[in-house]
């Protein structure tokens, strides 16, 4: 091949189909993924999951509606899950998922699999400051970031700093054990331990766990739980009218301060924690009110360290779909 056309064949964009699948909204989009940098989002759509009988069909209606002029051959799907053997296995999802049938529909030569805040936190090293905002403000400083944010489910993970690359830690830490941090959540956690033999932090800090604490403390007040929604629940709070949704939201975000403390303090994080998930952008005006703030700094001798940490709350928007083809490309370099 003449240098010529080295040269021409260099600047095609390579597009991937990526696509950040929760148990709620699916996003999809077309990714650039020809350099190793931020990668630019060529097209996108966010679609709710509830209205698509599969996910085959939801992305083929968007390779129908935006593939046209792009040789895609790759796609990337972020996912809460994980495949065994053909099958993507994640309880958040609504239908069942088969790869090799998927990948077939859609005519893809290679179909990647990556965990939903993998891909997240991956994409993290591309923002700004701009892109984010403060829930506690501190000078960010070189060290490993911790993302996790309550949706659907609780995602975490952590971004280590690289000369090569930032390097992502999967984790399940939205399945240890629920710490409560004083009597009122004791109480708590004795009702919500009578319907499951574990109760992980995931069963409150979630948009189900949301209407977990709120059916709980409707409970223990003997009053009758009016919200069925999280969504009516975190509106129902805000609005200042209704006190029982108002000490859900409040529980909420000092139970989601304590733990981003407890993930803070056990990787190091002086990078910082960024928020995320389809919950907090909603309540962004209640939380840096709340008792976050309190309940990340009460960890004893280690308040010192986390007075440097900086909180900042983030946009998931497209962010999975971006962190997916970095990390499919990533992994053929």
């Amino acid at each position: 091949m003449r240098d010529g056309a080295w040269e021409a064949a260099a600047q095609v964009p390579r597009v991937v189909l990526a696509a950040d699948v929760g148990g709620t909204h699916a996003r999809v989009g077309l990714v650039d993924a020809s350099s190793h940098g931020h990668a630019p989002v060529l097209a996108h759509e966010r679609y709710a999951c509830s209205a698509w009988p599969g996910l085959a069909d939801i992305l083929d209606d968007f390779l129908a509606r935006h593939g046209a002029g792009h040789a895609v051959e790759q796609g990337a799907l972020a996912v809460a899950g994980y495949v065994r053997d053909d099958e993507l296995v994640a309880e958040n999802l609504r239908w069942p998922v088969k790869l090799s049938g998927l990948r077939q529909r859609l005519a893809l030569r290679q179909l990647d699999v990556v965990n939903d805040f993998e891909a997240l936190a991956y994409a993290t090293q591309f923002l700004n400051e701009r892109d984010s905002v403060a829930v506690i403000d501190a000078p960010a400083a070189q060290g490993p970031t911790v993302v996790v944010g309550p949706g659907t489910g609780l995602g975490c993970a952590l971004l280590l700093p690289d000369k090569a690359g930032a390097t992502v830690l999967p984790s399940e830490g939205g399945h240890v054990a629920l710490a409560p941090g004083n009597e009122r959540e004791m109480d708590l956690l004795q009702l919500l331990a009578r319907d499951r033999d574990y109760v992980h932090t995931g069963h409150v800090l979630s948009g189900p766990g949301l209407v977990n604490l709120y059916r709980a403390l409707a409970e223990l007040e003997r009053q009758p739980a009016i919200h069925a929604q999280p969504e009516q629940i975190s509106a129902a709070a805000m609005s200042s009218h209704d006190p029982l949704a108002h000490e859900a939201l409040q529980m909420f975000c000092a139970m989601l301060g304590s733990f981003a403390g407890d993930l803070a303090m056990l990787f190091k994080a002086s990078g910082g924690v960024l928020l995320a998930g389809g919950i907090l952008p909603h309540i962004r005006s209640f939380l840096p009110h709340s008792e976050f703030r309190q309940r990340f700094f009460n960890k004893g001798v280690m308040r010192e360290f986390l007075s440097a940490v900086p909180v900042r709350l983030i946009e998931h928007g497209q962010l999975g779909m971006v962190g997916a083809a970095g990390l499919l490309m990533r992994g053929e370099t």
